[in-house]
């Protein structure tokens, strides 16, 4: 399910077109992109529909985004990415993704730019997952959060913890070189948290200030040895063969907000979510719990 991503220059080298025409056809709807911050990117799986929908159709144009393109934002994941695949697969719904991180999706939604947010933004005085966040930005707006998973974070390290990481304390020794998540990424987020509670100040760690936009990014500097840990999910660790240590598991919940334009859509996303075949697809993904799964949390409509 981790499909290569390719970049709109390769996607223009690929078809042999511009890329200004490439970011045409994401304009209109006629090939899916996604933003891991503000770089575009698209999946392979992606890559051949358009490929084969522009063979059956001989250059036709396919709709634009319309009523049933649902926007989704927030914090990349890879429960998310299988969603936005499975959707496109059984059903006419189809998802727009934009991965900008916890707060900033929170944020989209509540300006209404955005439809639904991935989020995972722990508060630190009353240790409650994103309930609070909302409860503060969402006065009148018709909201709906469902919990999604709940998953592991921790630190990601190299095969065999070549420099013995077990703790944050270890972050601050001079042999070891950390990679960081963004700013507003709920990762980002809880590292800070955890880094106050043992009063470790961000500067006393080398390369706090080294930032990456998802889990695989991250994890991708210590296969490579570019960083030694990371703070991040299991998944991404175990997808390129790394070791993971435990700290911490979390809640990971969509917000969705309600309109006119979007009721019947968002109400067959939920649909989804709760549907077995849904529920089936992501069972054997590593490092998630999937108990709660399609749970209304919260509701004010």
């Amino acid at each position: 399910m981790f499909d290569d991503t390719y970049t709109p220059d390769e996607i223009a080298k690929m078809f042999k077109i511009s890329k200004h025409t490439v970011y045409e056809l994401i304009k209109r709807g006629e090939l899916h992109a996604f933003k891991i911050g503000n770089k575009m990117r698209i999946n392979s799986e992606e890559v051949e529909r358009f490929k084969n929908s522009s063979r059956d159709n001989a250059g036709a144009s396919q709709p634009s985004l319309g009523s049933t393109t649902i926007r989704l934002t927030g914090s990349h994941d890879f429960i998310v990415e299988q969603l936005t695949k499975f959707i496109s697969k059984e059903s006419s719904l189809q998802i727009h993704p934009t991965y900008i991180g916890s707060l900033d999706g929170l944020m989209m939604i509540y300006r209404g730019q955005a439809d639904v947010a991935a989020i995972h933004l722990l508060d630190p005085n009353t240790k409650e997952y994103n309930l609070p966040f909302i409860k503060q930005l969402f006065v009148h707006e018709k909201i709906s959060v469902i919990r999604l998973v709940s998953r592991e974070q921790g630190f990601i390290v190299a095969r065999g913890n070549p420099k013995n990481i077990t703790s944050f304390g270890d972050l601050t020794r001079k042999d070891v070189t950390f990679i960081n998540r963004q700013k507003g990424s709920g990762t980002r987020f809880l590292l800070d948290v955890f880094l106050s509670k043992h009063e470790i100040a961000p500067k006393t760690v080398s390369g706090y200030v080294n930032e990456e936009w998802n889990h695989l990014a991250t994890a991708s500097h210590i296969s490579r040895g570019s960083a030694d840990v990371g703070f991040g999910i299991r998944s991404a660790a175990e997808h390129l063969g790394l070791d993971f240590i435990a700290v911490t598991e979390e809640k990971f919940d969509l917000v969705f907000r309600w309109t006119q334009e979007n009721e019947e859509e968002l109400k067959r996303l939920y649909e989804i979510i709760c549907s077995d075949q849904f529920k089936s697809s992501i069972s054997k993904i590593p490092g998630y719990n999937i108990k709660e799964l399609g749970q209304l949390i919260y509701k004010k409509l």
